[in-house]
């Protein structure tokens, strides 16, 4: 199973070839990173953490024994007791539960480590998958949006209520 860690400036190379490895995988079901999302990764990877530092967002990386990166589960736009919870795997590790594993590791995180009270999660209406794992995770649907010019729905998690 995979390890779940705190994003560090050493994740780089393995962080940057998951994102390479499962681009296309990606894109069939978010929007694309772009070109320059690879070409400036050194930079974006610094400033991420320079931002996780000053508590903007918490970042992590599930990684397997060898440490291949498998997965990220990220906390964005902390702020006010609130954050976006956002995740993806690798197309090798996904339907073994990694992502629910993950997800549900950050959010005990959000609830104990980082003080926070609500997450906030969104997903496209036909990614069932991603639907699937913030349901285990104990997410509720609470709206609806458009992302990417597709269908999209909003999700909330109320982190003083137990975790599943």
């Amino acid at each position: 199973m995979a390890g779940l860690e705190r994003l560090r400036p050493d994740h780089a190379p393995a962080l940057l070839a998951f994102e390479r490895r499962n681009r296309a995988y990606f894109a069939a079901s978010v929007p694309d990173r772009g070109d320059a999302f690879f070409a400036e990764f050194d930079r974006r990877h610094a400033d991420l953490l320079a931002e996780q530092e000053a508590g903007k967002h918490h970042f992590h990386v599930l990684t397997d024994r060898s440490g291949t990166v498998l997965g990220r589960v990220n906390l964005v736009d902390v702020g006010n007791g609130s954050a976006e919870l956002g995740y993806r795997v690798a197309r090798q590790a996904a339907g073994r539960g990694l992502a629910t594993a993950g997800v549900r590791q950050v959010c005990a995180l959000a609830a104990g480590k980082y003080g926070l009270t609500t997450l906030r999660a969104r997903t496209t209406a036909d990614n069932a998958g991603s639907r699937a794992v913030l349901a285990r995770a104990g997410f509720q649907e609470a709206g609806t949006l458009v992302l990417t010019g597709k269908p999209g729905l909003c999700f909330t998690l109320d982190l003083r209520r137990a975790l599943p």
